[in-house]
């Protein structure tokens, strides 16, 4: 009985919620049981319980309840597929050819396995997981951004693993937009666009790193663009990355940009400190399997989670050079011993506030988008957050005036004095500006 009435409300989430909701969000959901007052669902992943529970929650219970079933809570329990982690150098060895040319050659250590998931990157990690998985394409594409080290190219990397894991037979090809751009450029040269053409609209899917690489190179967009249409013609999956997100990257041109936010658009976030610690817990297991010999006192891993906050690749470089340096010189890892072996890498980690962190920073508190600040527009609801951002960028970087002016949309630099101006003079009349003045400087210098 309880099968059949999830059968119904499957069916009526169906058509309220429309098919690409329901088969990325319901369709996951099974139904264990409806006793004791509470209905239990599994789910792949904790985050799919999670965004259900918020968003269709209350409308699942009381579908349950007009049914008939005596539930007042929903419980989600999260259950992984039970299957091994991908063989990657069997996977290499056997499929190379295909997976890498003409791109670039996958990194076995970048699958989902090796993955460290925290609340930066929970999303970006599950809609990765769902891609691999294949099945009817949902996310198309699947755009990935963020700044440098926060794992774009390892899930992409993760992705094709899988892929091939659970379907040798697909095509799947992983290049950077440069080597895209590259590619087009020889097929134009050698005449021979046929092949290019075929070359890269008969993979199954098709993963560009780096994006923002093609702005303002108008021909190499113009292929890109044909390119991509013709693949989600026939209905194969795309995987994009990117430094920022579509509508923030300059000299794109409007057609690629709308098409590349037809899919699913996740930000990485920085890592927050329990992320970096699981980062470093995680690679230090490795590395102590590979020297037993080497010992590490206890509250090294949380100080190099507290004082690099810069990246991921710049947290794994510093762990891999202290036990490079421990094994060199027969040294226990200790605060003393790290302190001197890192001490360059702990100068460089110090704070710095960019101006790209500012405006998202501002943007987030007033409620608007970051292109919202690069834009022409005057409003003074656009206006007064712009001039916010360009007064907090002079007080907190060491960015001149007119470098501050380009990268609010190519401003001259005395719309930056200005700026400046205004908001000293409104933060001795408006106590709210004056206010949130001081709580975006306390947020961004935390």
């Amino acid at each position: 009985m309880e099968q059949e009435c999830w059968g119904r409300i499957r069916s009526e989430l169906l058509s309220l919620l429309g098919k690409d909701a329901f088969t990325n969000w319901i369709d996951p959901l099974k139904l264990l049981e409806a006793g004791g007052r509470v209905a239990q669902f599994s789910v792949p992943t904790s985050f799919i319980g999670n965004w259900v529970s918020r968003n269709y929650g209350e409308s699942i219970l009381g579908m349950l309840q007009a049914e008939g079933l005596k539930v007042d809570r929903l419980d989600f329990r999260t259950v992984s597929a039970a299957r091994p982690a991908p063989d990657v150098a069997r996977i290499a060895a056997k499929v190379a050819p295909v997976v890498d040319l003409p791109g670039s050659p996958l990194d076995t250590r970048c699958t989902f396995e090796s993955f460290v998931v925290g609340k930066p990157n929970e999303l970006a990690h599950a809609a990765a997981r769902r891609v691999a998985e294949g099945g009817q394409v949902t996310f198309n594409p699947l755009f990935l951004y963020g700044g440098v080290g926060l794992g774009k190219t390892h899930l992409m990397h993760a992705i094709a693993w899988e892929t091939k894991a659970l379907r040798p037979e697909s095509r799947v090809l992983y290049l950077s937009a440069e080597q895209f751009m590259y590619r087009f450029v020889q097929a134009l040269r050698f005449k021979d666009m046929h092949s290019f053409k075929e070359q890269f609209r008969s993979v199954d899917v098709l993963m560009v790193d780096d994006v923002q690489f093609i702005a303002g190179k108008n021909s190499t967009q113009d292929e890109f663009f044909h390119t991509f249409n013709a693949l989600v013609d026939q209905g194969k999956q795309i995987v994009i990355s990117a430094d920022r997100a579509p509508g923030e990257i300059e000299g794109l041109e409007e057609r690629i940009r709308s098409r590349l936010q037809w899919g699913l658009v996740v930000d990485l976030h920085p890592t927050d400190y329990e992320l970096r610690l699981g980062i470093l817990q995680s690679k230090s297991e490795t590395q102590l399997k590979t020297m037993p010999d080497v010992q590490m006192d206890a509250g090294v891993l949380e100080f190099l989670a507290h004082r690099i906050s810069s990246n991921v690749r710049v947290l794994e470089g510093a762990l891999t050079r202290l036990f490079a340096f421990a094994s060199l010189v027969g040294r226990e890892i200790n605060l003393d011993m790290t302190q001197e072996c890192l001490a360059d890498i702990l100068r460089a980690s110090e704070r710095k506030v960019t101006v790209e962190e500012i405006m998202r920073q501002v943007a987030d508190h007033y409620n608007l988008r970051m292109s919202d600040l690069l834009s022409p527009r005057r409003a003074r609801s656009v206006a007064r957050p712009r001039q916010v951002a360009m007064f907090l960028s002079k007080m907190l970087t060491s960015k001149s005036l007119p470098d501050i002016g380009r990268r609010f949309g190519g401003r001259d630099h005395t719309t930056v004095i200005h700026a400046v101006k205004k908001v000293e003079e409104l933060k001795m009349t408006d106590s709210q500006i004056a206010e949130d003045v001081e709580l975006l400087r306390r947020m961004l210098e935390a």
